[in-house]
């Protein structure tokens, strides 16, 4: 793994965080006003909003630091970012919950493993970034007592999950294939060689099917379902 990875990836990373954290806050807070079914929820995942633009604020702040002009560094992933959200509009509250917890866990564990081959700098502002700050909980308690009272819904619910993550897939290959430079700090520098480049491709996919099928678990689903 290379000590200094491109500068150009490096504004990548960042540039499509923070577009979707920006996206995630605009999503999160239409959802809220859109599908909350009370008050409660509504002031919960309005909270959680708001947490996403503390994080582009802050991914904002660390490109112009760079000398990155962030409307510059976010504009190459707006396409993709804003056709995902398109495709996996929630119809109802369960719905909105499932995405916020494991649709878009599933997308930032994308950047968490890039963000395994960058600076230490990089990787703490990421970092930050992607923690949690209670989207698990708040999402895995409601949607448990929705299922616990319509066990029904769990199919219905499962399927949406697996027309997320095959979204987020589809527009995470079409993003890299656009950005060779983010495409490597997914895999490293390519200095073992091609064959390890897709050892490693194979290892992140299972790392993410692995996270991915764990969330699905904690909210009362199955990935199979």
């Amino acid at each position: 793994m290379s000590d200094s990875p491109p500068a150009a990836g490096v504004a990548d990373l960042l540039g499509v965080l923070a577009y979707a954290e920006l996206t995630a806050f605009l999503r999160l807070a239409e959802d809220a006003a859109r599908l909350a079914p009370s008050l409660t929820d509504l002031a919960a995942l309005s909270d959680l909003a708001a947490t996403e633009y503390g994080h582009f604020r802050l991914l904002r702040d660390r490109l112009t630091e760079l000398g990155s002009d962030p409307e510059e560094a976010m504009a190459p992933f707006v396409a993709a970012l804003d056709d995902w959200h398109v495709q996996t509009r929630p119809s109802d509250w369960l719905e909105a919950l499932v995405k916020a917890y494991v649709g878009t866990g599933i997308a930032l564990d994308f950047y968490r493993e890039a963000a395994r081959h960058v600076d230490s700098a990089t990787t703490d502002l990421v970092e930050e970034v992607l923690a949690d700050q209670g989207r698990s909980e708040f999402a895995i308690d409601r949607v448990r007592a929705a299922l616990a009272a319509d066990p029904r819904a769990a199919g219905r619910l499962a399927l949406w999950a697996r027309r997320m993550v095959g979204e987020a897939l589809s527009q995470g290959q079409r993003v890299a294939a656009a950005r060779p430079e983010l495409a490597i700090l997914l895999v490293g520098d390519g200095a073992a060689g091609p064959g390890e480049d897709l050892a490693e491709v194979g290892r992140m996919f299972a790392r993410l099917t692995e996270a991915h099928g764990k969330r699905m678990a904690a909210v009362g689903l199955t990935p199979g379902a």
